[in-house]
Formats: structure tokens, sequence, C-alpha cells
């Protein structure tokens, strides 16, 4: 997430085990009433408005912050991810309500990223949740390693070079967003429309 690439590729294909119609389980940090972050993502949407298609910029209604998957709606059962839950709920009172900084921009292959920092009680919240799906599950989904704390605030709608959207980002030099992490959500995802945009399946609180 340093390195600037030369070129863009669409964020938009469709990874394995995905399509239309599709809904899956995971955990995000999700923005609802975060006046800052919402301020910062709208001038990003003004910076990059120029580019036109190239780029799908995020409303802020779907902000979010990726944690932890679980799995595909009917291939995970509900009572497991119910059982989830309630190990989250016991694990996450122990994880304190904290303050991050989002920002500055970084620029991805497939995304414009903003930093979150600091990191560490963002990662103490996500190894919370994968202890509780462990105490549910056999085996957690995806890798504990290589989880970089980010939000996107617009995505790669296509493949070219990077160099247009470098150059609408540079000089920027916008206030970071203050945001207070008070839970985690557990949400039912899809990205039919090119967007990501979710039904929240339980809001569990931190301590």
């Amino acid at each position: 997430m340093t390195t600037q690439p030369e070129f863009m590729r669409n964020h938009w294909w469709w990874r394995p085990g995905w399509s239309v119609g599709r809904r899956f389980y995971t955990w995000h940090l999700t923005f609802e009433g975060q006046s800052d972050v919402h301020r910062l993502a709208g001038q990003y949407r003004s910076a990059l408005v120029s580019l036109g298609d190239a780029l799908t910029p995020i409303p802020d209604q779907w902000l979010h912050l990726t944690m932890q998957g679980i799995g595909f709606v009917g291939e995970t059962k509900e009572q497991d991810v119910d059982a989830i839950v309630e190990a989250a709920r016991n694990r996450l009172a122990a994880v304190p309500a904290f303050d991050v900084e989002i920002g500055p921009e970084v620029l991805d292959p497939e995304a414009v990223l903003l930093r979150v920092h600091p990191d560490g009680p963002v990662r103490a919240v996500r190894n919370a949740i994968r202890s509780a799906i462990g105490d549910v599950l056999d085996e957690v989904p995806e890798k504990a390693e290589g989880f970089t704390p980010h939000v996107s605030v617009a995505y790669s709608a296509g493949n070219g070079p990077a160099e247009p959207i470098a150059h609408a980002l540079s000089g920027l030099d916008l206030p970071v967003a203050k945001a207070r992490i008070s839970s985690a959500e557990l949400i039912v995802i899809h990205r039919d429309n090119q967007i990501y945009e979710w039904e929240s399946f339980a809001n569990v609180p931190l301590g």
C-alpha cells in the first residue's frame, strides 16, 4: 500500500465463488453517523469526479473497513452465524472502544485507499472476531496475516494507466478524518451493482 502502481485494474472482476445474487457473511467496521469520515470521503469524491467512469466512488452509506469474512449465505449454517455473534459479544466486550484517524490516501492498483491509524486497536477487534469464529467453526476463514486496515473511497472500474488518478490526487492536502469505533457489524454483503451493498445481521458493541 506504499508503492504507487503504474496501472490500474478493474476491481469488479468476479472473484472465485462470487456471482450476481450471491450474498456473503462478513464483519466490517461501518461509519453511519460519522460526519467527519463522510466529509473526507466527499472531498475525495469531488477531487476525483473529473475521472468519470474510470472510478467507482463510494457513497457515504457504503463506506466501510473490511475486517473478517465468515462464508457465503447458503453454505454457512445460520445457527453457526448466530453462535459466532454470541461468541463475538463476549470477546468484544473485552476490547475497549477507541478513536482512529483516517487518511491520507494511498493509490492501490484497484482502489483509492485511506490509511487508518493507529491500527493496533483495529487489529485487536479483528483478532477477537477471529477467535469468536474459531469458537464455533473448525477453521477460521481467511488468513490472519496480511491484514492492513484501510477505508476505500473509490474503486477502479477499468484497466488502464494510474497516472490520471495520481495526477488528480497530487497536491491534495486534506485534513484527516477522526472516527469513534464503538462496535463491529456483521453484515450480509453483495456486489451485484458494482458497489458493495449490505444488510446488517448484527451490531456488536465494544467494551
